[in-house]
């Protein structure tokens, strides 16, 4: 985990006004999520609260955001004296997550593609089992590790890119640079594949694993026709994994 979010924090937050990231990221994520009216609700790496909010706004119960930048979660806070949700705000590690009152749900967006070894993987893992109730739901949008990252095409059109120097093999490091109006900034994470993601849900107690394909909103393909999304869907860099213990 060695990206360090506290100098980008502002950037990473305007990222996600990327269409991509709204018509894609964001409309899958919500809808695997469903109903959140009276749970509780985990976010891990939840960032600067960006879904932390959303889910707070759609009747969640009590909701908790946990990050390991201080950055993030000053803008987090930050957001949360503003609007006064109701969202409690902490800094923490997702590998060192403490035993607490189980949750209903555990969401997070871009945690575990930044586990570089299996035993950071590892550690993740358990810490989200730790955090759910029986029957509990584990929720993610997350690097895809079906893809093969040295061969994906452009993704330029969408504001970003993704290359791979060095061997790829377990751990390989995968840089994703981000194109904003003003500024470019970059993020690192890792390969990991399928199999060692599965073998890691199974150790932490998760009974059940479904990927999910990314899906694309109405609004859209309003905004852009089918072709255009094409290169990010048929070779999508993200998937969404839904784990229930």
């Amino acid at each position: 985990m060695t990206t360090n979010y506290d100098p980008i924090a502002e950037q990473y937050k305007r990222s996600k006004q990327q269409p991509w990231r709204t018509f894609i990221e964001c409309h899958t994520l919500l809808e695997l999520i469903g109903d959140p009216t009276g749970m509780s609700i985990l976010d891990v790496a939840c960032g600067e609260g960006f879904y932390t909010r959303m889910i707070r706004e759609r009747k969640a119960g009590s909701v908790t955001g946990v990050d390991l930048s201080q950055g993030m979660i000053d803008l987090a806070q930050k957001q949360e004296a503003e609007h006064q949700l109701g969202i409690n705000y902490i800094v923490g590690d997702a590998r060192e997550l403490p035993a607490t009152t189980p949750y209903d749900l555990v969401m997070a967006a871009y945690l575990l593609n930044y586990a570089q070894t299996r035993s950071e993987l590892q550690a993740m893992c358990n810490g989200i089992a730790r955090s759910l109730k029986p029957r509990g739901r584990f929720v993610t949008v997350n690097g895809n590790p079906a893809l093969h990252f040295p061969s994906a095409p452009s993704y330029r059109k969408y504001g970003f890119e993704t290359s791979v120097v060095g061997p790829w093999n377990e751990g390989a490091p995968i840089t994703w640079k981000f194109y904003l109006s003003d500024s470019v900034f970059e993020l690192e994470n890792y390969f990991l594949d399928i199999a060692i993601h599965e073998a890691a849900f199974k150790q932490a107690g998760f009974s059940e694993v479904r990927w999910h394909a990314p899906l694309l909103s109405s609004q859209g393909l309003a905004n852009h026709d089918q072709q255009f999304w094409s290169d990010i869907l048929t070779h999508s860099p993200v998937t969404f994994i839904e784990c229930i213990k």
